[in-house]
C-alpha cells in the first residue's frame, strides 16, 4: 500500500472488504452529531449512509441527562455564555470556536425543535431552563426532566427514519479509505450478525464525518457506554490525522457509587441536581465545597471532582455523598425519575438517604483536530460532537455545552461538504481507494487486554496524576503494544481478527497518547491535575499538545506555538 500525503500506511488487521456501496457522504455515528450531520447532508441532495456501532440510538447521546446550553432564556445573552465558557476552559478555548457555539446555538436548538424534539415547559409555554455548574444564569433545556438526550435521540432517530436514510447498524468502522492524494476515500466496516451486508465490507465517499463518541471505556468506571472505546480517535490517528487535548479527560463528580470493584458503565447523577439546591456533603454531612469557590457545588466540573477527591483523600473515604432529600417525593419523580429509579434499582432511597457518589470518567475534552468547518488535517474527513476538538472545550467542557458543540458543528460540517459538492458538481465521481494491502499492518490484541489497559489507566491516569504514575502508566502500555508487535514480527501471531480484539487495539492506541500528552504538560489545567505540579503555568503551558501517528506506530508529540491552533489546511 502506498502511503501519500499524511497518511500513515497503518491498518488494522481485519479481511479484505467483500462487499462495497457508494455515496457521497458517509457518517460514522448516531449521536446528535452524526445524525444532524447526516440529516442536513441528505436536504442538500446528498447521498448520505449512517453508519452505527450497536443500535441508532445507542451512542452517548441518549444517556445525557443535564440538557442542552444555549443562551434561549430572558436576560441570558450568546456573550455571557461565551465567559462561562471561556471560563471553564481554563485559558485553553479556541475564543472564536467558542463565539460560534454560543451564537449559533439558539437558533440550532429551535431547528432541533421543530425536527421533533420536545422539551420540558413551564406553566407559560416557554421551555423551562435549569442551571449547571459553571453556568451564571439558568439556559439548561432539558427534556423529560432528567432524559434530555433519550429525548433528542428519539426525535434525530425518527427523521432519519421518516427520511429514509440508508442505515448500516451494528457495524465497526475499521480504517479510512483514500485515493492515490491521499484524500478521503470512504472507510471499512464490519458489520456483525447478519443483515444486508455481513462481515467486513466498504462504504466508497469522498466525504467521511466522524461521530463516533468518546473513550470513556479506556478506564475502569465510567458513564460511557461500553460502545465508547476511541474507535473515530484511533482510526483518525492511523489516518495519519492530528489529535490534541487528549490529556483533558473530564471526570464527572457525581456518578453513583457502587462499590471499589465496579467496572464498566455507571449510572450518572446529573448536574442539574446540584443546579436545583442539591448539596454536596461528607459522611458528617457537612458541606466541603462551601469556601472552596463561590459557586460552591456548581462550581466548574473539574474544581467539583477535585474537591471530592480531596475530601476522599483527606477522610480515606470510598466516596461522598449527595444530598437531595429536601427535593422530596414529587420533585424527584417528576424533574429526576430517570435518576430516581437508577437510584432504586441499586438500593438507594434519595427521597430518604444521601446518594453515595464519586468521581468517574465522563467526557473527553480534547480529540481529533478540526478547524471551524469541522474540517480535519486529512482532506475529505471530518470530525464532530466528541470525537472531535474543536477548540470549544479547552481544558474543561462547560456542563451541556457537548450536544450543542454537536448540532453546531454538525450543521456547519454539512453545509461545508454540500458546498464543496457544489463547486466540484453535485454527485461527482466517488475516488478510487488504493489497492486493500495483502499484509497485516497493525497487530491485534487479545480481548481480556481491554481489562488490562482500564486498570493501567485508572490507576496511573486517572482524576489524580503525576509524573510516577503517568510513568508506570507508560511503561505497562508501551509493553502491551512492543509485545503484540514482536509477536507479529517474529512469529506472525496476532490475534484473531473480531469486534474485542478491534476494540482494545483501538483503547491502547488512545490510551498511549493519553498519556504522552499527560506526562508533557507539567502543570494543573482545567481536568488535568497533577499533583506533583499543582499550579496551572501560563508562562509555558498556554498551548495544545498536538499529536500524529508515525508509520511505524510510534507517537509523534508537539506542541503549539500559542493558545490558537494553527491552520488544519
Amino acid at each position: 500500500m502506498t502511503s501519500t500525503g499524511t497518511s500513515t500506511g497503518i491498518r488494522l488487521h481485519a479481511p479484505a472488504p467483500g462487499w462495497a456501496i457508494s455515496a457521497d457522504v458517509v457518517v460514522v455515528g448516531s449521536g446528535v452529531a452524526g445524525l444532524t450531520a447526516a440529516l442536513r447532508c441528505e436536504a442538500a441532495g446528498l447521498t448520505t449512509v449512517v453508519v452505527t456501532k450497536a443500535r441508532l440510538d445507542d451512542g452517548s447521546t441518549r444517556w445525557a441527562q443535564g440538557g442542552i446550553a444555549a443562551a434561549l432564556g430572558e436576560g441570558d445573552t450568546p456573550e455571557q455564555h461565551l465567559d462561562d465558557t471561556l471560563v471553564a476552559g481554563a485559558g485553553l478555548c479556541d475564543e472564536e470556536a467558542v463565539r460560534i457555539l454560543v451564537t449559533e446555538g439558539p437558533d440550532a436548538v429551535r431547528r432541533l425543535i421543530s425536527t421533533g424534539a420536545h422539551f420540558d415547559t413551564d406553566g407559560e409555554g416557554d421551555i423551562h431552563l435549569t442551571r449547571e455548574g459553571g453556568h451564571h444564569r439558568r439556559r439548561i433545556a432539558h427534556a423529560g426532566g432528567d432524559a434530555t438526550g433519550a429525548e433528542v435521540s428519539r426525535a434525530l432517530v425518527e427523521a432519519v427514519d421518516a427520511r429514509g436514510l440508508r442505515t448500516i447498524e451494528n457495524a465497526l468502522v475499521l480504517d479510512l479509505l483514500t485515493d492515490a492524494e491521499g484524500r478521503t476515500a470512504g472507510v471499512t466496516l464490519h458489520v456483525m450478525g447478519e443483515g444486508q451486508h455481513d462481515g467486513v465490507g466498504a462504504v466508497h465517499a469522498p466525504a467521511v464525518v466522524l461521530a463516533t463518541g468518546g473513550m470513556g471505556q479506556v478506564f475502569s468506571a465510567t458513564t460511557n457506554p461500553s460502545v465508547s472505546t476511541g474507535d473515530g480517535v484511533a482510526l483518525a490517528l492511523r489516518a495519519g490525522a492530528e489529535v490534541s487535548d487528549l490529556e483533558f479527560v473530564q471526570f464527572h463528580p457525581t456518578v453513583l457509587f457502587l462499590g471499589p470493584e465496579a467496572e464498566g458503565q455507571q449510572p450518572l447523577v446529573s448536574e442539574a441536581v446540584r443546579g436545583e439546591g442539591a448539596h454536596l456533603v461528607d459522611a458528617d454531612g457537612v458541606r466541603f465545597m462551601v469556601g472552596q469557590h463561590e459557586l460552591a457545588e456548581l462550581a466548574p466540573r473539574d474544581i467539583v471532582a477535585k474537591g471530592i477527591l480531596r475530601r476522599m483523600l483527606e477522610q480515606g473515604a470510598e466516596h461522598m455523598y449527595l444530598d437531595a432529600r429536601h427535593f422530596g417525593a414529587d420533585m424527584w419523580e417528576h424533574r429526576f425519575p430517570t435518576i430516581l429509579a437508577a437510584c432504586r434499582a441499586n438500593g438507594i432511597d434519595p427521597l430518604t438517604e444521601p446518594i453515595p457518589i464519586a468521581p468517574a470518567a465522563h467526557y473527553a475534552s480534547g480529540g481529533v483536530r478540526t478547524d471551524a468547518l469541522g474540517r480535519t488535517t486529512v482532506p475529505g474527513l471530518y470530525a464532530c460532537g466528541e470525537v472531535a476538538c474543536t477548540g470549544v472545550h479547552g481544558a474543561n467542557r462547560l456542563a451541556s455545552n457537548s450536544l450543542l458543540e454537536g448540532l453546531v458543528y454538525a450543521e456547519r460540517i454539512a453545509a461545508d461538504i454540500a458546498a464543496a459538492r457544489a463547486e466540484n458538481g453535485l454527485h461527482a465521481r466517488v475516488p478510487a481507494p488504493v489497492p486493500y494491502p495483502e499484509t497485516p499492518a497493525h497487530p491485534l490484541l487479545a480481548p481480556e487486554t481491554r481489562f488490562a489497559i482500564q486498570r493501567i489507566m485508572t490507576e496511573g491516569a486517572g482524576v489524580l496524576r503525576s509524573e510516577e504514575s503517568l510513568a508506570r502508566a507508560a511503561e505497562q502500555l508501551q509493553k502491551l503494544h512492543t509485545d503484540a508487535r514482536d509477536a507479529l514480527e517474529e512469529h506472525g501471531k496476532t490475534a484473531e481478527p473480531g469486534v474485542d480484539t478491534w476494540e482494545a487495539t483501538n483503547l491502547l492506541c488512545v490510551a498511549r497518547v493519553l498519556v504522552a500528552a499527560a506526562r508533557l504538560r507539567e502543570e494543573t489545567r482545567g481536568c488535568h491535575w497533577r499533583e506533583d505540579r499543582a499550579e496551572r503555568d501560563d508562562t509555558d503551558w498556554r498551548r495544545h499538545i498536538v499529536v500524529r501517528l508515525n508509520p511505524d506506530r510510534s507517537l509523534a508529540v508537539h506542541t503549539t506555538d500559542t493558545a490558537d491552533f494553527p491552520p488544519t489546511r
